[in-house]
């Protein structure tokens, strides 16, 4: 069976994440940049980590340059404007793709498995979410102009069947 727990992806500080490791947790995946109007959302996602991090959630940022050029910098700069400026303490991974020919895997299975609006597959924009149950399926997605806070029911449901 194909689930998310088939994947794995360098972190941003080059260490090995493998989704095999959140098995049984609730995780949501998001995809990142510093520099766009939805930035102020790695707050959120940081309150949400804090708040349900040790009832079974798990918070991956996947930095994307795709949109608008909002995520230029390499991996220190990343890192710095995370923790600097929002005190992320949940896994950033390298620098991905989401759309295109050399989209991240683990995007074209979120994208295939959850498509968009009117059945489209492509990541419109930057904070795109993606939340999974307990058992590695894809359970939602969520568009970027959501705010975190309003994705924390679905959470505490998730959690519940942990």
């Amino acid at each position: 069976m194909f689930d998310l727990y088939n994947f794995s992806i360098n972190s941003l500080q080059g260490h090995l994440i493998n989704f095999s490791d959140f098995a049984g947790k609730v995780i949501l995946i998001v995809n990142t940049a510093s520099k766009c109007g939805f930035t102020p959302q790695y707050a959120d996602l940081q309150k949400l980590h804090e708040t349900y991090q040790n009832q079974g959630l798990v918070i991956v940022g996947f930095p994307c340059n795709q949109f608008g050029g909002q995520e230029p910098g390499e991996a220190e700069e990343i890192q710095n404007n995370c923790l600097a400026n929002y005190g992320v303490t949940f896994p950033i991974t390298e620098k991905v793709e989401v759309n295109g020919p050399e989209t991240t895997p683990i995007f074209g299975f979120l994208k295939e498995s959850l498509p968009g609006l009117l059945g489209l597959e492509d990541i419109k924009w930057n904070f795109t979410k993606f939340l999974i149950d307990p058992s590695g399926k894809p359970f939602m997605r969520y568009a970027s102009t959501l705010k975190p806070a309003d994705m924390e029911s679905d959470i505490k449901k998730l959690l519940g069947s942990v």
